[in-house]
C-alpha cells in the first residue's frame, strides 16, 4: 500500500507579511502599528527602545564582526546580529559615532547584554507581526 503524502501548506504571499516585518525591524513595534495593533506596538516600542537606551547609558559595547577562533567568531557575529536587529536604533547610534571600548566591570557588561537583548526582543516582535499578518494569530 502506498502511503499518502501529506500536502504541504502553501507559503503565505510575500506581499501579505513583508511590509509589517520590514517595518517592525526598522522601527521596533512598527509592524504592529502597521497592523493597527496600537497597544502591542506601543509596548514593544517602549520595551525595545528602553532596553537599548539603558544599554547605552550603561556604556554597553556594540559588537562588530571579527575573525579569530570559532568561539570568538560565533560570539561576535551573534552579538552583531543581535545589535543590528534593533533596526533604526542601531543605525542611528552608530551613525552618531557611538563607540565604547570593551570596559571591565559589571555595568558595561550588563549594558552590552541590554543592547543585544533589545535586538533579540525585536526579532520576537517581528515574528509576532508575521504571525498576525498571515492570520496565524489574532
Amino acid at each position: 500500500m502506498a502511503q499518502e503524502k501529506e500536502a504541504k501548506p502553501a507559503a503565505p504571499p510575500l506581499k501579505l507579511w513583508l511590509g509589517p516585518v520590514a517595518l517592525g525591524w526598522l522601527v521596533p513595534g512598527g509592524g504592529h502599528f502597521y497592523l493597527k495593533r496600537w497597544n502591542r506596538g506601543a509596548l514593544l516600542l517602549l520595551a525595545v527602545a528602553g532596553m537599548f537606551v539603558f544599554g547605552l547609558m550603561m556604556r554597553g559595547r556594540m559588537f562588530e564582526p571579527s575573525d579569530g577562533d570559532l568561539f570568538n567568531m560565533a560570539l561576535n557575529y551573534g552579538g552583531f546580529i543581535g545589535d543590528v536587529a534593533s533596526g533604526a536604533l542601531y543605525f542611528l547610534t552608530t551613525w552618531l559615532g557611538y563607540s565604547q571600548p570593551d570596559l571591565a566591570g559589571a555595568v558595561p557588561d550588563y549594558g552590552t547584554k541590554f543592547l543585544v537583548c533589545a535586538g533579540l526582543l525585536n526579532i520576537l516582535a517581528m515574528i509576532d507581526a508575521y504571525e498576525i499578518a498571515v492570520g496565524k494569530k489574532s
